[in-house]
């Protein structure tokens, strides 16, 4: 981890704990005191079937078709546990196939989000809810709501394990973990940074893969 500051949120589940470290640290878009570790949630099984689980527990999924889950910040391994999950006895009225695809996008240059051809069928005309790491400036999910859109896709929703929002782009946001589990979290643009301004030193680089110490 990036700090010695660092700890472990529990839950009601003893599979499933948010990794984090308190700190300084910066992304592509803002600054924040905390870095929340998710690489084993999204690449270990366990913990991605914990977070499936939670995330169908405390939304209503029951109620909403999803043809289509798009994984973004490399959450497909929880994208096909979730899928899993909505495809269970107690799902499976609801959703239109009684399947559902695992799809993630190209970025391009310009940081926008591609789907060839052979996957656009998966996108044009489907509910797709949009799967990610952390919704904080919405930059990301953003770009996935117009990209959903573009295919000709319908967005039903946005679920994520961390999240400061309970909407973006006018879609609910669902969270397993949010600031409420932090004490005294932000992320803000790098001029409103107050650690900045008290001239600490930064910990890291962060993004969706991890962190770089500096």
């Amino acid at each position: 981890m990036p700090t010695k500051n660092t700890m472990k949120i529990t839950t009601k589940h003893s599979d499933l704990v948010l990794r984090v470290s308190k700190g300084h640290f910066v992304s592509s878009h803002s600054h924040s005191n905390y870095y929340i570790d998710v690489a084993a949630q999204k690449s270990r099984l366990s913990e991605a079937k914990a977070v499936a689980r939670e995330l169908c527990r405390n939304n209503n999924y029951s109620t909403r078709i999803v043809d289509t889950i798009l994984c973004l910040d490399g959450t497909e391994v929880i994208g096909t546990c979730l899928a899993d999950e909505l495809t269970k006895n107690s799902f499976i009225n609801i959703n239109a196939h009684q399947t559902i695809y695992i799809v993630t996008p190209e970025m391009t240059g310009s940081s926008q989000l591609l789907f060839r051809d052979n996957i656009v069928p998966m996108i044009k005309g489907k509910h797709v809810l949009v799967l990610a790491v952390s919704v904080a400036t919405g930059n990301t999910a953003n770009s996935a709501i117009e990209a959903v859109r573009y295919y000709g896709g319908e967005v039903v929703g946005i679920a994520s394990i961390f999240a400061t929002r309970k909407d973006c782009g006018g879609y609910p946001v669902d969270s397993v973990f949010n600031p409420n589990d932090l004490d005294g979290y932000y992320t803000v643009p790098a001029h409103e940074c107050p650690l900045c301004k008290e001239k600490v030193k930064i910990d890291a680089l962060i993004n969706s893969h991890g962190f770089s110490k500096l």
